[in-house]
């Protein structure tokens, strides 16, 4: 018995300590680049990890001064918020065609749409430069609207799908019998019921796109269409001397994607768990 309870006081602190270190390398690399933005270049040089003498904003006024950091701000505002509502729009429609009915080619159709979750985001790059060049979108805030929605294609179908799923039948089946169409029962009876899934999807499409660096680095060339992630390309140049301006320029770059995600994955967790159950 009190070998039983020695082992478990033993994993309790280990598991403690486990958690603590985790917690630690997350968090602490994040706490660190938000203290240092308020500190001096002779702070950071001379003591990296202290705490600032005084609470300074000159490094932010510094790095707007430099970059233009609200126009990207802007930039991803519009492009995120398009390329999610598109997503969730066509995206939703196709999951729920591929959940409710079964057709010749259906299940080749969702394997195929579900395999391409193992496709190398940097093998699809030259590909999708070369049709963005094509069709002449290169450059432009609809060129990356449509090429995040698209990349935001399996993880959403997954998700919607397995809500769609779990909805009973019956409720479109007394929809279609009291006169209801394909569109206005989709619509009106089956889009309300599955929106804690497809919150949950627009969540995540929200989230990559605002964070997305590779396409719009290769998608892009004028300041007037780049993302925010793409202003850290600014900081290595623009900033390399005054690491005041660089880390407050990296807590205004990176803090709007935590703080939506603080503030919404119990909303993430729920629904992917209902959705998992349900599917």
């Amino acid at each position: 018995m009190g070998g039983k309870s020695f082992k478990d006081i033993l994993w309790k602190i280990f598991r403690f300590v486990f958690l603590g270190f985790m917690a630690l390398i997350s968090v602490g690399p994040l706490v660190w680049i938000v203290m240092s933005s308020f500190k001096s270049n002779k702070e950071i040089l001379s003591s990296a990890f202290a705490l600032p003498t005084s609470l300074s904003f000159n490094g932010y006024k510094a790095a707007l001064d430099l970059a233009p950091i609200f126009k990207f701000y802007g930039n991803s505002v519009v492009i995120s918020f398009t390329s999610t509502l598109l997503n969730i729009l066509i995206v939703s429609m196709a999951a729920y065609v591929l959940a409710r009915y079964t057709f010749k080619g259906s299940t080749f159709i969702t394997l195929l749409l579900s395999a391409s979750l193992l496709v190398p985001t940097s093998a699809l790059l030259m590909p999708i430069y070369k049709i963005m060049m094509g069709i002449g979108m290169f450059d432009t805030r609809s060129g990356l609207v449509l090429v995040y929605a698209a990349l935001g294609l399996p993880t959403s179908l997954f998700v919607f799908k397995s809500y769609f799923q779990g909805i009973p039948k019956e409720l479109e089946e007394a929809a279609y019998i009291d006169g209801a169409g394909f569109y206005r029962t989709f619509f009106v009876i089956v889009f309300p019921l599955a929106k804690s899934g497809l919150a949950t999807g627009a969540i995540l499409q929200f989230l990559t796109s605002w964070n997305e660096f590779m396409f719009g680095l290769v998608l892009t060339k004028s300041t007037e269409v780049r993302t925010l992630p793409l202003a850290l390309n600014y900081f290595t140049s623009q900033f390399s001397f005054n690491y005041t301006a660089m880390f407050a320029a990296l807590t205004m770059v990176i803090l709007p994607s935590i703080v939506i995600y603080v503030l919404l994955q119990e909303q993430v967790t729920t629904s992917m768990v209902a959705g998992s159950v349900k599917g």
